[in-house]
C-alpha cells in the first residue's frame, strides 16, 4: 500500500523520491540539445538538478525540525510529485535556485518562534529573499512573511528596521559585482519583470491537468487544515498560520509572474505540500487517501506519455 510505504520517513523513502526527480529531470534535461552539446550547459543543468534535490532536503529538515507534519515521506513526495508534472519548471533553472532561497529564508523566519537571535534570523531571511529576487524578482512577495513573522513573533520597533538593512545589503553587493565584472551599474530595469496576466496557457492539457489535481487536492486538504489550526495550541497556532499565509504568497507569486508555463507555481508548492501531507498523516478515510496518491503519483508519468 503506498500510504503505508511513504507513512514513514527512511533513507528508503527519500531514495526512491529523489530517484523519481531524478529520472524525470534527465528525461526533459538530457535527452536532446537544442544547439547541440554543450559543457558548460551540462553543468548548469546539473547544477540545477543538485539545487532541486537540496530543495527537497530542505523541506524535509524543515518540516521535522518544526513539526510542521509528522514524520512521514508524504511533503517529499507531495512537492517532487508537484514539481516534475510541469516539464518547464524542470527546464527553469532561475525559479529552481529561487525557490531553494525562499525555503533557507523560511528555516530561519520559523525559528523565531523561539526567541533567540531574533535580529540575526531576520536579517538572514531577508537576505536569501533578496538574493531570490535576483533570479525571481517576483519572489520579492516572500517580503510579507518575514514582516508576518515579526508582528507575530518579534515587534520591538528596531526588528522592523533589519529587513531594510539586510536588502541594502544584497543591493550593495549586487551592484558593487556588476561594476567589477561587467563595467556597468545594476539598475532597477535590469531587476524588475514585468508581470504578465495571460492565463491563457494554462488550457494546454500539459498544465491543466496536473495543475487541476493539485487544485482538487488543495480544496480538499485546505479544510482539514483549517480544522488543524482550531485544534492547535496557543504557541503552534502562529507557525500554523504562517504556512497558510506562505501559501497565499507562493500563490500571487504565480500570479504577477512573467511567465505563465507551470514553473511559476514551484514557490506554491513548498507549502501546499505541507500541508496536503498533515491529510495524510491523520488516520481518517485510508482508502480514499490510497486513490488521491496513486493518482497523484501517476500524474507526472500521465502528462509525460500520454499528453
Amino acid at each position: 500500500m503506498l500510504t503505508s510505504f511513504f507513512s514513514k520517513s527512511k533513507p528508503l523513502n527519500l531514495t526512491v523520491i529523489v530517484l523519481l526527480i531524478c529520472a524525470f529531470y534527465i528525461g526533459v534535461n538530457f535527452t536532446s540539445w537544442e544547439n547541440g552539446f554543450s559543457w558548460a550547459e551540462f553543468f548548469e543543468k546539473l547544477a540545477a538538478l543538485f539545487v532541486l534535490v537540496l530543495s527537497l532536503l530542505v523541506l524535509n529538515f524543515i518540516a521535522k525540525k518544526n513539526e510542521l507534519t509528522k514524520r512521514s515521506a508524504y511533503k517529499t513526495l507531495l512537492f517532487a510529485v508537484f514539481s516534475i508534472s510541469f516539464f518547464s519548471l524542470l527546464k527553469n533553472e532561475s525559479v529552481i535556485i529561487a525557490n531553494l532561497c525562499i525555503l533557507f529564508a523560511l528555516r530561519r523566519i520559523i525559528s523565531l518562534r523561539s526567541h533567540k537571535f531574533i535580529q540575526k534570523k531576520i536579517f538572514d531571511a531577508t537576505f536569501w529573499i533578496s538574493i531570490a529576487t535576483l533570479y525571481h524578482f517576483w519572489s520579492g512577495l516572500f517580503f510579507a512573511i518575514v514582516f508576518f513573522a515579526i508582528l507575530n513573533f518579534a515587534s520591538a520597533f528596531r526588528n522592523w528596521l533589519v529587513p531594510l538593512v539586510a536588502f541594502a545589503a544584497v543591493a550593495s553587493l549586487t551592484i558593487t559585482f556588476h561594476l567589477l565584472a561587467y563595467d556597468q551599474f545594476y539598475s532597477f530595469s535590469d531587476w524588475f519583470q514585468m508581470s504578465d496576466f495571460d492565463f491563457s496557457t494554462y488550457g494546454d492539457l500539459k498544465i491543466l491537468i496536473p495543475l487541476s489535481i493539485i487544485l482538487g487536492l488543495l480544496v480538499w486538504t485546505l479544510f482539514q487544515y483549517f480544522a488543524a489550526i482550531q485544534k492547535a495550541s496557543i504557541t503552534r497556532r502562529p507557525i500554523l498560520n504562517m504556512i497558510l499565509f506562505s501559501l497565499a504568497v507562493g500563490a500571487a507569486v504565480a500570479i504577477f509572474s512573467p511567465t505563465k508555463n507551470g514553473s511559476e507555481l514551484i514557490f506554491f508548492f513548498v507549502p501546499l505540500s505541507i500541508i496536503a501531507s498533515n491529510y495524510f498523516d491523520s488516520k481518517k478515510d485510508r482508502i480514499f487517501k490510497e486513490i488521491i496518491l496513486a493518482t497523484l503519483i501517476l500524474m507526472p508519468f500521465i502528462v509525460a506519455f500520454f499528453v
